[in-house]
């Protein structure tokens, strides 16, 4: 009995998902959307040039990424884990937890990458600790320039959403990188108008 009613739940889970799976996957980036997501870009590199930005990426820079950490580990690690607290509730990881509460839904997640691509700080916990190798960290930190992903499925935040990125400059060179998700739903509303 109570097998059935966990597969009707998860039936109708699926079913609820449907219209959100399609919207992502038939979304369009029409010159409103790309308007409004260059928009936000502007946005958030005005949060990566936040001297609380700057000065977390500099000083994750001068000490490296934590010793024996890779990405199979940190998905073993626990969300309760210190480790994982120590990046929510430094200085930057509550400047960008106070960044999306403001953004009234438009950004589903926020972390902060430094020069290797290892996380600085984030408001939650992100589905992969280094992200060098990724274009996400990559094109920011090795052009300067912002980079821009499709509609897709963030495990992290369980959202569909947009990541836009940004470099975190010092002296105008790159030094890290500032990755948010723009939420699909907020996207889908500028496209409507």
């Amino acid at each position: 009995m109570r097998l059935a009613f966990v597969d009707k739940c998860v039936a109708v889970a699926v079913v609820a998902l449907l219209p959100v799976m399609a919207l992502a996957a038939g979304f369009e980036i029409t010159p409103a959307v790309q308007a409004e997501l260059d928009r936000q870009k502007q946005v958030v590199a005005g949060w990566a040039a936040d001297p609380v930005i700057v000065s977390a990426v500099k000083e994750q820079n001068a000490r490296g990424p934590i010793a024996g950490m890779d990405n199979p580990k940190w998905k073993t690690t626990r969300r309760s884990d210190p480790v994982v607290k120590a990046f929510q509730t430094s200085p930057a990881g509550q400047f960008l937890r106070a960044r999306l509460a403001a953004s009234n839904g438009a950004f589903s997640e926020a972390f902060l990458n430094g020069s290797k691509g290892e996380k600085v700080a984030f408001a939650e916990k992100t589905t992969s600790y280094i992200h060098a190798g990724q274009a996400k960290h990559d094109v920011p930190y090795t052009t300067g320039k912002a980079w821009q992903g499709k509609p897709e499925f963030d495990e992290s935040s369980q959202t569909y959403a947009v990541q836009v990125s940004v470099p975190v400059l010092d002296g105008g060179k790159p030094i890290g990188s500032l990755v948010v998700g723009v939420n699909l739903t907020h996207l889908e509303k500028i496209a409507q108008k």
